[in-house]
């Protein structure tokens, strides 16, 4: 079990952790160019009880780093309670020991068991590695009180990216006592990158103590810092001769899936059985590059998308939440923040959102000195009218200066007798440049930051003609002034009228947009009552190419408000200008359809949440306005109850109303997430969804079995149901299937 919870503490826990409270204080270390340290110390064959409880003579030996200082409530302020940190590592693990003291240990918050699950509700314990020590990636960890794992990348670049869909293979045991609580934590140096030839790696350490709302940093407590810019990280010292191994990790899987398909209009199913078997193979070519090969992928366990109903012109972005894509995300992001992406994983292997099967793909990912690479090939099958495709990405990115970067970035998209686009597609490549200049020292150690960039791509078709590269094209540059209590932002795209990557996600044609803001957040100190208030102004300017102006918007912030209770109040109000040179058809279905034309309206926004550690907590949400001929109204409502640690209930309803000339509609919107965590290792959890737009109500439920780290077992049962009350038929299932999927990771 990677959770230890004991409320009777060991004697001699309570003898060194209670009569004497700091055992092994030590001063931190702070080296000659100001960064705080702290040392690896190696276990040189001692075994250590991995229980959660920092008892063992070897950890008391060590002086406990500690120092943390607040970022919030008081910027720089003492912590109320004392944390405690050792680092520890052996040829194959490094170790961390935490205890994370508290003056009254019944007011922990811990509600959540499952894996990767939002810890806004809980006390917390989270750690980044800079391995490295290039400051602009990191790996992430966090754990809370009930052994909760959650890990993720970090990408610095234009604001900082943490994708959590990375699951790595480690183990955490937790232990709660008269003192508070306290982790012990194991992760194998296969589990990640580093540069074997260095010693140090980046380090920091952040602790939550959710009740009072107080915020800890071992280093960076300002808040234009915090931890997941590893910028502002301390370092680890001392590493000796960390092994990866040889480097080859093999992880083979076996799925059975059944599933059927209900014909309303026949009255007849198609049943579908199989079972198949697939695999990855990763292997370390060094200890920063490796390389992937995945053959017969299948991505049954992925959960399912939310559900949303689109009332605009434009397609929605869905996240990626398949594996084999999010390993080297950080170095494939293009040009962050600034609204463009040439390279979509959400394009491979799905379209309009129905998996298509991915015969065999190939990754390399990594880094080589100041280098970032990335290359990926995929192939994928047949599937009914479409054709088999190839799929090739490739990122190039040159660290330089101390935060400063350059890319290119590559998309092939090959296919023979492409039925989606009608002419005769073979290839559609896509070329892109990126720029990045950064400065943590901006009249002190403010951040500020630029970036440009320029996209372009072939012609979809060989028989095009009539489209230049300009039209084919999208550039832009951006400054960014991410600081506080100050913050600000300004940048300017141009996007060609043909712009479309084969391989990217793209909203909107033909325009030039310009888009700055402002933001003023102070902290309020001295009060009993509010900790904080965001002040701000958003505007956005977007003409076509031609210099006509299509759509303006102007927002006020006029109160973003944070209790120090954790209850939250919003309230915005804005202008929107949109001009229209076509129909719009709003529902898809012709019932309500907009004329050319120009519209301008006012709107506001109300938004009010409860602090998210209560065992009841809400939100709601209420925005109106003008919009279109008519008017809208949204009404947002969330709810989740927490009755005991490991149950979770969460429930949405989005309502909303429109007018519009001589008609209008309702839509609804029902959300329901269950989940039932039994250990920190096996879960169980169903989502719920019902719109009254396509009138589906759809299930997706999973089980969870990890049963060491690498090996799962996962069971998912999705099932669907149609409403049609025009044919007084009332939710018949249209669709329902199950999986089970076991997954083993071989390592060497």
């Amino acid at each position: 079990m990677n959770c230890s919870i004991k409320i009777v503490p060991k004697a001699l826990f309570l003898v060194l952790l209670c009569v004497f409270p700091f055992p092994g204080l030590g001063q931190d270390i702070v080296n000659e160019i100001g960064l705080k340290e702290i040392k690896g110390h190696l276990l040189n064959g001692v075994e250590l009880q991995m229980d959660g409880v920092v008892d063992e003579s070897f950890w008391l030996n060590i002086p406990g780093n500690g120092n943390f200082l607040m970022q919030e409530p008081k910027e720089g302020g003492e912590p109320t309670d004392r944390t405690e940190i050792r680092v520890a590592f052996d040829k194959q693990n490094i170790y961390i020991g935490v205890i994370c003291y508290d003056s009254d240990p019944t007011g922990i918050k811990a509600f959540q068991k499952k894996r990767d699950a939002s810890l806004q509700t809980d006390d917390r314990f989270r750690w980044i590695f800079d391995t490295f020590m290039d400051k602009r990636r990191a790996y992430f960890f966090e754990i809370n009180p009930l052994g909760l794992r959650g890990d993720g990348l970090i990408s610095s670049g234009q604001g900082q990216t943490l994708n959590k869909d990375w699951d790595g293979i480690w183990k955490a045991w937790t232990y709660i006592g008269d003192f508070g609580w306290s982790a012990e934590i194991r992760i194998p140096f296969r589990s990640i990158n580093f540069d074997p030839k260095s010693d140090t790696w980046g380090i920091n350490f952040q602790r939550t103590i959710r009740r009072k709302n107080e915020e800890l940093l071992w280093t960076g407590h300002r808040r234009n810092q915090g931890l997941l810019r590893p910028q502002n990280a301390g370092i680890l010292t001392g590493l000796v001769d960390p092994s990866q191994g040889i480097g080859l990790e093999v992880v083979p899987y076996a799925i059975t899936q059944s599933s059927k398909e209900y014909d309303e209009e026949n009255d007849e199913s198609d049943n579908t059985t199989s079972a198949d078997l697939g695999f990855d193979i990763n292997y370390n070519i060094t200890s920063q590059l490796k390389v992937s090969f995945t053959y017969n992928t299948d991505f049954a366990q992925t959960e399912v998308d939310d559900r949303q109903i689109n009332l605009t012109r434009f397609p929605l972005r869905f996240p990626e939440k398949r594996d084999f894509f999010l390993e080297g995300s950080s170095i494939l992001s293009f040009a962050p923040r600034s609204g463009v992406d040439p390279y979509f994983s959400r394009r491979i292997g799905l379209v309009n959102g129905v998996p298509i099967p991915i015969q065999y793909g190939g990754r390399l990912v990594g880094n080589m000195g100041k280098n970032n690479i990335a290359l990926i090939h995929v192939r994928t099958g047949e599937q009914g009218e479409l054709n088999p495709e190839s799929f090739t990405v490739a990122r190039y990115r040159r660290e330089f200066w101390k935060e400063s970067s350059i890319g290119v970035l590559y998309t092939l998209r090959s296919t023979k007798d492409d039925v989606l686009l009608g002419d005769p597609v073979q290839d559609r490549s896509t070329l892109g440049t990126d720029l990045t200049l950064s400065t943590s020292e901006f009249m002190g150690d403010n951040v500020l930051q630029f970036s440009a960039f320029f996209i372009g791509h072939n012609a979809a078709s060989p028989l095009d003609q009539t489209t230049s590269l300009l039209d084919r094209s999208v550039r832009g540059i951006r400054f960014n002034f991410p600081n506080r209590p100050w913050s600000a932002y300004a940048s300017y795209r141009v996007f060609g009228v043909a712009y479309d990557p084969a391989v990217g996600f793209n909203r909107r044609n033909g325009f030039k947009r310009f888009q700055p803001g402002i933001s003023y957040s102070p902290l309020f100190e001295k009060s009993s009552l509010i900790r904080e208030i965001e002040w701000g102004i958003r505007y956005e300017y977007l003409t076509s190419l031609e210099n006509k102006l299509l759509t303006e918007n102007l927002t006020f912030t006029l109160g973003e408000i944070t209790f120090e209770s954790g209850e939250q109040l919003e309230f915005k109000v804005g202008r929107n200008f949109e001009f229209l040179d076509e129909d719009f058809d709003i529902l898809r279905d012709g019932s309500i359809v907009v004329v050319p034309g120009a519209y301008a309206n006012w709107g506001y926004e109300l938004e009010a949440s409860s602090a998210s550690f209560r065992k009841v907590s809400g939100s709601i949400g209420y925005e109106a306005g003008g919009f279109w001929t008519g008017n809208i109204s949204n009404l947002v409502m969330g709810l989740t109850i927490r009755p005991v640690p490991g149950i979770n209930l969460g429930s949405q309803y989005i309502y909303t109303k429109v007018t519009a000339e001589n008609s209008g509609f309702n839509t609804n919107l029902f959300r329901l997430d269950l989940g039932f965590d039994f250990t920190p290792d096996i879960s169980l959890s169903s989502n719920i969804q019902f719109d009254d737009v396509s009138e589906v109500l759809g299930t997706n439920t999973r089980f969870r079995w990890i049963i060491t780290p690498g090996t799962d077992i996962f069971f998912v049962y999705n099932h669907n149901w149609q409403n049609n009350p025009a044919l007084n038929r009332r939710f018949f299932t249209i669709q329902q299937g199950g999986a089970l999927k076991m997954v083993y990771t071989y390592r060497f």
